[in-house]
């Protein structure tokens, strides 16, 4: 019996696999694989820091503004606690350095007057000279006429004469009239004078006075007001110069002088109004700089003065 040779039987798979895509490769297959929750989880861990870091800045930025106007206030309490130092000492001088002023005034009032009366009596002493000048005039003109007298030709030469020489004598009367008004006059403003003078006098020896009361107050108080002041200096540095305009001119309106004041019994310590509980509030907030409703004071709450004091 013959032997028959089997042949494998064709199919059609090596062909399938023939036009098979190549296999992926590692990282392909990492790529297409969904990330984990633990690299999730990192993903976010490595962004949080830049959230939290902007948002530290935004606090920041917000403290720093409340620490400004904080150091604002404290600055505006601090100055207005030196200024009112500094009027302290000056209210002990008291009216000193008025009564100077004034008496300084009256003195120089004096001596103008004086002045002027001693160039008026120099005008009266000329006016004076001219009158007697003027009557030496007239007598020799009175001589010469009364000798043409003596040797005219007519009458009408010898009247005529006779009406010069009468002239001549109302002009001596009038001139020695104004004399003798001048004379009074002068009189009088001698007397007036010696009183002015006299009248300088006291009032040079009160400025006197007055000047070494002031000098010894001001030796005490001078050292302690300059150094106020210059502490007063220091702290409008720390202000802007819009408060420091408001500042001076709420102080120049005020009677005591006080454009800073504290809240005491929920009211204004400078009217004494009292202040709504809102405001109170946004006072001790910090957040921004409250005036008083009646007075226009700024206000400023507990926690500003004991930082001062």
């Amino acid at each position: 019996m013959a032997k028959t040779t089997r042949q494998p039987i064709a199919t059609s798979k090596p062909a399938k696999l023939a036009n098979k895509a190549p296999a992926p490769t590692v990282k392909e297959v990492k790529k297409a694989i969904p990330k984990t929750t633990s690299e999730k989880v990192s993903k976010q861990e490595k962004h949080a820091p830049e959230e939290v870091v902007k948002k530290q800045k935004i606090e920041n930025t917000d403290d720093k503004a409340e620490v400004s106007i904080e150091k604002k206030l404290i600055a505006l309490y601090n100055l207005q606690q030196i200024d009112s130092q500094v009027d302290k000492i000056r209210i002990i001088r008291g009216e000193l350095p008025l009564e100077v002023q004034d008496l300084e005034d009256e003195i120089a009032g004096l001596e103008t007057r004086i002045d002027n009366f001693l160039q008026e009596t120099m005008a009266l002493d000329k006016s004076m000279a001219e009158k007697k000048n003027a009557i030496k005039d007239s007598q020799q003109l009175i001589k010469r006429y009364e000798e043409q007298q003596m040797n005219v030709r007519n009458n009408r030469e010898y009247d005529s004469l006779t009406k010069e020489i009468e002239f001549q004598n109302l002009e001596i009367q009038l001139s020695e009239k104004r004399i003798r008004e001048v004379q009074q006059t002068l009189e009088n403003k001698k007397e007036e004078v010696e009183q002015y003078q006299k009248l300088l006098s006291d009032r040079k020896n009160d400025l006197d006075v007055k000047k070494n009361e002031l000098d010894d107050i001001v030796a005490e108080t001078e050292k302690e007001e300059n150094d106020l002041i210059k502490k007063s200096e220091d702290n409008r540095k720390f202000i802007e110069e819009r408060l420091i305009i408001a500042y001076t001119r709420i102080r120049k309106n005020a009677r005591n002088g006080l454009a800073v004041v504290q809240i005491e019994r929920d009211a204004c310590g400078g009217c004494f109004n009292k202040i709504p509980p809102q405001h109170q509030l946004d006072i001790r907030m910090h957040k921004k700089i409250i005036v008083c409703e009646y007075c226009g004071r700024i206000l400023v709450d507990d926690q500003i003065v004991d930082l001062v004091h």
